[in-house]
């Protein structure tokens, strides 16, 4: 994978945390336990190489530990997004302000358009921009021309006839190397047909969200075969314990921002 990572920025969960919006069924998340993983998770970025900045919770905003959301960022360029969730809106405004201590100049999605971070999959051949229920093909669009303009393409993804996908990163994950993770199920998409695809059993689909960091692949824990999969093709999987935010629909790569 061509970009090295330096940098992260992530925010810690407050002590609302599990009044924020999920689609699961597994309970309330503990917030001690949910600290104690994401300090882990912090962890994990800095002995990848990452210098990690962690900026304080919000009460106002209980989904605001999931900063994936919020921006995009690249080595050319960073744009605030416009998450699809209203309650998420206010959200932006302190990612924006840590983001311009280190980029001069930051985009902005604009109505009618909405983006979530967690639609878009950047890869070394181009931009995979899903269109959900949180990125609306606006939103996409205008994402896709601010990349273009950074000489970056693009290409959007619809999935949103499929079932069970919040993001298009639910469902696959850039693993570096022309290869992606994909989640069981998933349909044959002609976007994805480029790449090679490292399909994991229907009982893992979760850890289908996983992240390439430099020369590691963070995965959540408790999904021994894909881990397995993924040491046999020469990648090195750290495992990270990740329930309490699986419980608010959140994954491995909606924790920080990474540059």
């Amino acid at each position: 994978m061509s970009t090295r990572f330096t940098r992260a920025l992530l925010r810690l969960p407050g002590e609302n945390f599990a009044a924020g919006i999920t689609s699961s069924a597994e309970g309330a998340p503990l917030l001690a336990r949910a600290l104690e993983q994401h300090r882990r998770y912090a962890a994990a970025l800095a002995a990848c190489g990452l210098a990690t900045t962690t900026l304080a919770a919000d009460p106002r905003y209980p989904d605001g530990t999931f900063v994936e959301d919020t921006a995009i960022v690249t080595p050319k360029g960073a744009i605030i997004t416009r998450p699809g969730a209203a309650a998420r809106a206010g959200e932006t405004e302190v990612i924006a302000a840590a983001l311009a201590a280190q980029y001069r100049s930051l985009g902005r999605i604009v109505a009618p358009g909405t983006v979530d971070g967690g639609d878009v999959c950047e890869t070394d051949e181009g931009v995979l921009i899903g269109v959900t229920a949180r990125t609306n093909e606006a939103g996409a669009r205008q994402l896709a021309d601010w990349l273009g303009d950074l000489g970056y393409g693009a290409t959007l993804v619809d999935i949103r006839a499929v079932p069970g996908l919040l993001h298009l990163k639910t469902g696959i994950s850039y693993l570096g190397d022309g290869r992606l993770a994909v989640a069981a199920g998933l349909p044959k998409l002609a976007a994805l047909a480029r790449y090679e695809p490292v399909t994991l059993a229907p009982e893992e689909g979760y850890a289908a969200n996983c992240i390439r960091v430099n020369d590691r692949v963070l995965v959540a824990a408790g999904y021994p075969r894909f881990a397995a999969a993924l040491a046999k093709l020469g990648y090195d999987p750290l495992p990270l314990e990740m329930s309490e935010f699986r419980k608010m629909d959140g994954g491995l790569s909606c924790l920080s921002l990474r540059f």
